[in-house]
């Protein structure tokens, strides 16, 4: 290794491309330690790039690769994280705010690219899209079209779980379907006309689609269990573009697989990248694997929000960088 490659700040990179299009910037402004590629343990990936743990000060992660309590306590001049994902429920926020680190989320970033994602799920669930183009691609006069048909989305009641930016958006997508929109939220938001429904029960048993758009917290952990989805009924439709932990993924496949809801659009799973086999036959789920934010334009935007991110951080001395945190 270079001195002068030595003597730029250490990045511990965990999400597979970001540091990759970042250090192609020149000339270069910091070492990026790629451990996302390395099978081994990380302090054995450090000491494999002569690198020490104290001289890493910052990380950069996605939702599909935890920071735990261990990773951070291994660093011990860790000072950022930044994740480039909406959620941090894969960071120990606890551990985070107990050594003063800040983290720094992609914020609305992907606010856009969510909506449309959960919008599209919905619309392919309800006209057969992938299910058809499977079909077509066997299609023949030995196959005499029998396929089952779609279901039109206008008037369709929404029950949107998480009314946020992204379950904002959504909502707005959708009363231009004319679909009629109900949410659930911690709160009730005064400053829309939404039926709002403080119980999820009972928000799924007036719904005929519920499109989750909340974070992953203890409380809304498995919030769509199998009361919720029994609620909703054999015509319903859930669409995940929030966590894959914020449904009961069990309770979930079997109801598809017995058709007590008719079916589902999933970005997200309780356990990614593994997603259950029990799925891959049905015609009425459509899956995408966490890729509602993967747009072209929204990658070059989160390399530039990561890149001001660090080059914030490391234009401020360690004993001043004493900021708010955004775990807080």
């Amino acid at each position: 290794m270079a001195k002068e490659e030595e003597e730029l700040p250490a990045i511990l990179v965990l999400a597979s491309s970001f540091g990759i299009d970042i250090k192609s910037q020149n000339p270069p402004k910091y070492r990026f330690l790629e451990a996302f590629s390395s099978p081994i343990p990380l302090l054995q990936f450090l000491q494999q790039q002569q690198t020490l743990p104290p001289s890493v000060r910052a990380i950069i992660c996605n939702a599909l690769k935890p920071v735990t309590a261990d990773v951070i306590r291994s660093l011990p001049s860790l000072g950022l994280i930044v994740t480039a994902s909406v959620g941090t429920d894969h960071i120990d926020l606890t551990e985070c705010r107990s050594r003063r680190i800040q983290v720094v989320n992609i914020g609305g970033l992907f606010t856009a690219d969510v909506a449309d994602m959960a919008v599209a799920l919905f619309i392919d669930v309800l006209f057969k899209i992938s299910a058809g183009d499977r079909f077509a691609r066997n299609w023949g006069l030995s196959k005499p079209l029998g396929f089952p048909f779609g279901s039109k989305l206008g008037g369709k009641r929404v029950g949107i779980i998480g009314l946020g930016r992204i379950g904002g958006e959504v909502a707005k997508r959708l009363e231009a379907f004319d679909c009629i929109i109900k949410y659930h939220s911690r709160n009730k938001n005064p400053s829309v006309s939404y039926t709002f429904y403080s119980n999820v029960v009972d928000l799924a048993s007036n719904s005929d689609v519920l499109v989750l758009c909340c974070p992953l917290t203890e409380q809304t952990r498995q919030i769509i269990n199998k009361e919720v989805m029994l609620a909703l009924g054999k015509d319903g439709i859930i669409i995940n573009v929030g966590r894959g932990a914020l449904i009961d993924e069990k309770e979930l496949v079997q109801c598809l697989v017995k058709g007590e809801i008719r079916g589902a659009g999933l970005d997200v799973f309780e356990d990614e990248p593994n997603v259950p086999k029990e799925l891959f036959p049905l015609d009425n789920v459509v899956l995408s694997p966490h890729a509602a934010a993967l747009t072209l334009d929204g990658f070059k935007d989160s390399c530039d929000y990561v890149t001001k991110s660090l080059d914030t951080f490391f234009s401020i001395k360690p004993q001043v960088s004493k900021t708010k945190l955004a775990c807080d």
